[in-house]
């Protein structure tokens, strides 16, 4: 690898990891609030990378390196505890904090989006000619430094993230987010039945092969609202 590839997979590495790490602390703090002091106790309540990568340590630090060495691109996971009985008897609270995660991060989607609008206005930064993964540095105006690298990468990234972990299928946050629609004993019964074995295997799989067609509309609609008024 090159001095430019390496520099480019440590702000890839920077932005995964902060995105992954707000996401499993905003699980493990609206768990907090609701009760469960599992997460809390483990250290998750927390942006300090050390005890989520403890805990995940093969999904935050093995798979991400392997997948950009790959395909130029992250993935990986991780995972803040909490008490299944608490879910048992506060479905609902569990459901909040499922959702915490997708819309952490969202809400970093969104903040890199105003920075990107600014950015747009003052000049740093320009529509580029295409989109996606493999084109996101071509938001700078010219060439590329690492801010707006990194800027890009945590819009594209948040979005992605946000949107598969929204999945309502096992084991996606979406799975338990749903129930919040549930009346609580409804809300028991879907989830003690999806989170059989067969079905959590049979939903990453589904996830893993049907995430492209949901995600591609989803980013194209992303990309359009970002750059409404600026596109030919």
């Amino acid at each position: 690898m090159n001095p430019e590839v390496i520099t480019l997979g440590i702000v890839w590495y920077v932005a995964f990891l902060f995105s992954t790490v707000c996401h499993e602390g905003a699980h493990a703090l609206v768990a907090k609030w609701g009760g469960d002091l599992t997460a809390f106790h483990g250290g998750q309540v927390s942006l300090n990378p050390i005890p989520h990568i403890r805990r995940s340590p093969f999904g935050l630090l093995v798979v991400p390196l392997i997948s950009y060495a790959w395909g130029g691109w992250m993935i990986g996971w991780a995972s803040a505890p909490y008490d299944p009985e608490w879910q048992q008897r506060y479905p609902r609270r569990a459901a909040w904090m499922a959702l915490a995660g997708p819309a952490t991060n969202f809400i970093l989607m969104f903040l890199a989006a105003i920075a990107i609008r600014i950015g747009l206005a003052t000049g740093w930064l320009h529509v580029p000619e295409s989109f996606g993964f493999s084109h996101i540095a071509e938001l700078a105006n010219g060439t590329s430094n690492l801010a707006t690298t990194f800027i890009s990468i945590m819009f594209v990234l948040n979005l992605l993230l946000g949107t598969f972990n929204l999945l309502p299928v096992p084991p996606m946050d979406g799975n338990t987010g749903i129930t919040v629609f549930m009346a609580p004993g409804t809300a028991l019964r879907f989830i003690n039945w999806s989170r059989q074995g067969q079905f959590a295997l049979l939903g990453l799989v589904a996830a893993w092969y049907g995430f492209g067609y949901i995600f591609s509309p989803v980013l194209t609609f992303a990309v359009r609202s970002l750059y409404f008024g600026l596109l030919r």
